[in-house]
């Protein structure tokens, strides 16, 4: 294996471009990298973009422009753990919009259908409290919620 590990492929319909430059955009520090064209032997339309480089937060992704045999499914998702509150809602926000779509427990999907989880700084201590009565008050809160408030949950693990 090379020393640069692993890169994360996304198989897109057509969208990779489009997509790398939002996650670019969406993220402090994202660079984008080479794009490849297809060639006149396909399998794509000839001078289509076929894959895109990009990094966002040091993570190395390829955009693979594949075709509609394969979609995105909340099997897989990327977990963005946030400094505090106010950074947790702004990825939130931004991943939601534009036909970004609410899940539960802090998941949303994007506008390209990829999942995420935004998580607030202090989630994880509280869900997985020492005192398993505080978790589960703080786990029962969570299970009711769609954007995740750090607030409001220990605000529950605290009301034993």
């Amino acid at each position: 294996m090379t020393s640069n590990g692993f890169t994360t492929c996304l198989w897109f319909d057509g969208e990779a471009e489009a997509a790398a430059d939002y996650y670019v955009s969406l993220f402090k520090g994202g660079k984008l990298g080479r794009v490849a064209r297809y060639p006149e032997t396909g399998p794509g339309r000839t001078g289509a973009v076929m894959t895109v480089e990009f990094e966002i937060n040091g993570q190395r992704f390829v955009g693979l422009n594949g075709g509609p045999q394969f979609t995105f499914s909340e099997a897989i998702s990327f977990q963005i753990d946030c400094d505090d509150q106010a950074e947790a809602d702004h990825y939130y926000a931004e991943l939601t919009k534009d036909g970004g779509e609410e899940s539960a427990c802090g998941w949303v999907k994007d506008k390209f259908g990829v999942s995420w989880q935004v998580i607030p700084a202090g989630f994880t201590e509280l869900v997985a409290d020492p005192d398993p009565e505080r978790a589960a008050r703080a786990m029962a809160a969570m299970m009711k919620m769609k954007r995740l408030d750090v607030a409001e949950l220990r605000r529950a693990a605290d009301a034993g």
